[in-house]
C-alpha cells in the first residue's frame, strides 16, 4: 500500500506516536514562523522556558499585522521582536517587508519540510509542497526550543483537480468551491491534498491561494505535489537548490476522496458572513458595491496583482467606491514599480497601502455603515472589517477589480479575451529587510527592549480537585476567534498586555462580558458547534484564562483553539449527547467533582452537575497522556519549562 504526500512527510519527522489515525502524534519541526500579533506572547514564552537559543534549522520573525502605529505600543512590540530575534538566533523581516506567508514562501519555504507558525494562514506553504501547520504562540515557542509539535494524526482527503480554468475563473474560484462542498468544519482532523492533472495547470501564487484559504475548512493543513512547477518558482527566486520533488505514490490510499473539474467552475463568492456561504456570481446579481480591497495572504502575488493591473488599465474606479490594493511583499511591490503596474493603479484611482495584512485584521480601511465590500481575503467573518455592520464578500482578484470599475459585482468573464500571464524567469531579489542575528558568541551582549505595554504571561495553576462555578456565558455554532478576541486597529496594539485586552474579550457577543467573568472570579463558558474556528491567536484562550475561566463546554471544538485552552491549562469539554446544550443557562451553576483524580486516571467520561436544576450531563474530556500531564500541570509552560533544558 502506498502513501500520500501527507503521510510521507509526517512519517519522515515523526519523534512521538504511531502513525495511526486519531492517534497523538509529536513531530520534529524544521522551521517557524510568527507575526507581530501572536509575536510578542510567544516570545516572552521562549524567554520563560530558558533556552538560549532557537534549535530549529530556520525560524522568522514578522511584522505585518500591527503596522499602523497610532501610539507607542506597536512600534515598542517591533521593538521588543526585533531584539529577541536578533539574541535568541531569529531572523527578522521588518515592518515593509511584506505578510509573513508570501515572504516566507518567496524566501524561506522549502518543499518536504515542517513548518509551524503563531498564524492560521501557516498552510500557504502546502503550496510548495511543505507540512505547513498554524497553532498557538506558545506551542511555536516549544518548537523553537527544539520540542515536538503534536496534532492528531490526521485523514487524508484526496482532492484531484482535473481539467483547467477557464478564463477569468482563478484559484479563489477553486477553494470557494471546496468551501461551498465541505463547510467551515469539513476539514476538521483531516489534511486537504491536491492531486491530478490539473494541478500542472495551476503556478505556485494559485496553489498558494487554495492552500492559504484552507485554513477556512478547519483542516489542519492542505498540501500540493512539488513538482516542476515549483522548482521554476523556486529558481526564479534564486534558491533553486533547496528543491525536491515530492508526490504522494501512485497506489496511495486517501480516506475521502472530492473530484473537481477546473473547467467546470465559474466565478463564486463567499457571502456574508462566512467563508463557506458561497453562492455563483450569476445566483447573487449585480449588487452594487462601495468598497473593494485587493491584498491578504491569500491574493496579494504578482501574478495577482498582474492581472488587477490589466484589468484597471486605462479605466476609472467607479465614483461610487473606493478601491485599496495592498501587495504582499515588497518583493511584490518593487517589481510593480519596475513592470509599470503601479502607474496603471495609481492612473485608475486605486489607493495603494503598504505590503502588510492591513484590512483582513481589521487595520485601517473599514467600509461605511452597512457597506458591502468585495474582498480578496479569506475570512468575512461579522465585525472583522471593523464595521459592526459591513457587508463583506470574499472574492478572487479579477473579480474584484472589474467590479471596481463597474461599481457592482461583475462576472469577470465580461471582459472579453484573457491574457496569458506568464510569471517572470527571475524575481528581484533583495533581502535587505530581513535582519539576520547575532552570532552566538555575540548574542550575550544582546539587550532586550521591553516597552510599558508588554506584560508577563497570566498567572497558571494546576488543575483543582473539583470545579464548581457559574455559567458567565452561553453561546451558539460557528463562534470564531474574532467572537472571543475581537481584531482591529483599537484592539490590536493590547496583543502584548492580557489585563488590558481581556477587556475586549467576547464584547462582540456580549457587552459585559469582561467585567462579569471577572467579577466572578472563575466561571465556565457554555458553546455549540465548530466552537473556535478561525485565527491561532492563543490570546482567545489567554484573556478567557486571565478571566477566570476553568472550562469551556461545546457541541465540538475547532482544532487550534481546543489545543490554546489546552496549553492555557483551561479544562476543554464536549457534550455526549448534543441536545444537553439546551439544558444549561447562563448563570446555571455547574460542578465537576473530583475532576483532578478523574483526569490523572485516565478517565474520558465525565459528569458535569448542573447544581441550578440538579440534571447531571454527561460529558467527554479527551486527552492523551501528554495533554493530560499539561492541563493537570496549568498548562503547557510549566508542563514544558523543565522539559527542554
Amino acid at each position: 500500500m502506498g502513501l500520500t504526500l501527507t503521510e510521507k512527510i509526517l512519517r519522515a519527522h515523526l519523534v512521538d506516536g504511531e502513525p495511526v489515525k486519531g492517534q497523538e502524534i509529536g513531530i520534529r519541526i524544521d522551521q517557524t514562523l510568527t507575526q507581530d500579533a501572536t509575536g510578542t506572547m510567544a516570545y516572552l514564552e521562549f524567554e520563560a522556558m530558558g533556552v538560549p537559543r532557537v534549535r530549529t534549522e530556520r525560524s522568522v520573525a514578522y511584522i505585518d499585522h500591527n503596522t499602523l502605529q497610532n501610539g507607542f505600543e506597536n512600534a515598542d512590540d517591533h521593538r521588543f521582536i526585533g531584539s529577541v530575534a536578533k539574541k535568541h538566533g531569529i531572523y527578522f523581516s521588518r515592518p515593509g517587508n511584506g505578510i509573513c506567508h508570501q515572504v516566507h514562501l518567496e524566501r524561506f519555504g522549502i518543499p518536504g519540510k515542517t513548518l509551524i507558525g503563531s498564524d492560521s494562514h501557516t498552510p500557504t506553504g502546502g503550496g510548495i509542497g511543505m507540512i505547513a501547520i498554524g497553532a498557538g504562540g506558545l506551542d511555536v515557542a516549544v518548537a523553537m526550543g527544539g520540542g515536538a509539535y503534536y496534532i492528531t494524526y490526521p485523514k487524508i482527503v484526496k482532492v484531484e483537480l482535473t481539467g483547467k480554468l477557464s478564463p477569468w475563473v482563478s484559484a479563489k474560484d477553486v477553494i470557494l468551491e471546496v468551501l461551498r462542498r465541505l463547510s467551515v468544519k469539513g476539514g476538521v482532523g483531516k489534511v486537504i491534498e491536491y492531486v491530478g492533472e490539473g494541478v500542472k495547470t495551476l503556478s505556485v501564487p494559485e496553489r498558494a491561494t487554495i492552500t492559504n484559504m484552507g485554513a477556512e475548512l478547519g483542516a489542519t493543513t492542505s498540501i500540493f505535489p512539488s513538482d516542476e512547477i515549483t522548482k521554476q518558482f523556486l529558481e526564479a527566486q534564486g534558491r533553486g537548490e533547496v528543491w525536491t520533488e515530492q508526490k504522494a505514490d501512485d497506489d496511495a490510499v486517501y480516506d475521502e476522496e472530492v473530484n473537481i473539474d477546473l473547467s467546470a467552475l465559474e466565478p463564486l463568492a463567499a457571502c456574508p458572513h462566512s467563508p463557506d456561504n458561497v453562492k455563483t456570481v450569476a445566483e447573487i446579481g449585480k449588487l452594487k458595491i462601495d468598497q473593494v480591497c485587493i491584498g491578504s495572504c491569500t491574493n496579494s502575488s504578482l501574478l495577482d496583482m498582474m492581472k488587477v493591473a490589466h484589468i484597471l488599465k486605462g479605466k476609472t474606479v467607479h465614483p461610487d467606491v473606493s478601491l485599496a490594493i495592498a501587495p504582499g511583499s515588497k518583493q511584490v511591490l518593487n517589481m510593480m514599480a519596475d513592470m509599470g503596474l503601479l502607474s496603471i493603479m495609481i492612473d485608475a484611482g486605486a489607493r495603494i497601502l503598504e505590503s502588510a495584512c492591513g484590512p483582513c485584521i481589521g487595520m485601517g480601511q473599514s467600509p461605511n455603515s452597512g457597506g458591502i465590500s468585495l474582498r480578496t481575503f479569506n475570512r468575512n467573518f461579522l465585525g472583522r472589517s471593523g464595521t459592526k455592520d459591513g457587508q463583506i464578500y470574499l472574492v478572487s482578484p479579477e473579480l474584484a477589480a472589474i467590479s471596481a470599475v463597474n461599481g457592482c459585482l461583475t462576472d469577470p468573464r465580461e471582459i472579453g479575451e484573457m491574457p496569458a500571464f506568464t510569471l517572470p524567469e527571475k524575481f528581484k531579489v533583495n533581502d535587505n529587510m530581513v535582519t539576520p542575528p547575532a552570532s552566538e558568541a555575540e548574542a550575550a551582549d544582546v539587550q532586550i527592549l521591553r516597552g510599558p505595554n508588554i506584560k508577563s504571561y497570566p498567572d497558571t495553576a494546576p488543575l483543582e480537585m473539583s470545579i464548581t462555578a457559574p455559567v458567565s456565558l452561553k453561546v451558539g455554532d460557528n463562534i470564531t476567534t474574532d467572537h472571543i478576541m475581537p481584531a482591529g486597529a483599537k484592539i490590536l496594539p493590547l496583543r502584548s498586555n492580557i489585563p488590558a485586552i481581556s477587556q475586549y474579550c467576547f464584547t462582540v457577543c456580549d457587552e459585559s462580558f469582561p467585567a462579569r467573568a471577572k467579577a466572578l472570579g472563575k466561571s465556565i463558558i457554555v458553546g455549540g458547534s465548530n466552537y473556535g474556528q478561525g485565527s491561532s491567536r492563543e490570546h482567545a484562550a489567554l484573556a478567557p484564562l486571565y478571566l477566570g475561566i476553568k472550562a469551556v463546554l461545546v457541541k465540538s471544538f475547532a482544532r487550534i483553539h481546543r489545543a490554546n485552552l489546552i496549553n492555557a491549562g483551561i479544562l476543554p469539554l464536549t457534550f455526549v449527547n448534543e441536545a444537553d446544550y439546551d439544558s444549561i443557562s447562563e448563570g446555571d451553576v455547574l460542578k465537576l467533582a473530583k475532576v483532578r483524580d478523574k483526569i490523572a486516571a485516565g478517565e474520558q467520561e465525565l459528569v458535569v452537575v448542573n447544581t441550578t436544576t440538579g440534571k447531571e450531563i454527561p460529558v467527554l474530556c479527551e486527552l492523551t497522556g501528554r495533554t493530560k500531564d499539561i492541563i493537570l500541570a496549568g498548562g503547557l509552560l510549566d508542563y514544558t519549562r523543565e522539559n527542554l533544558k
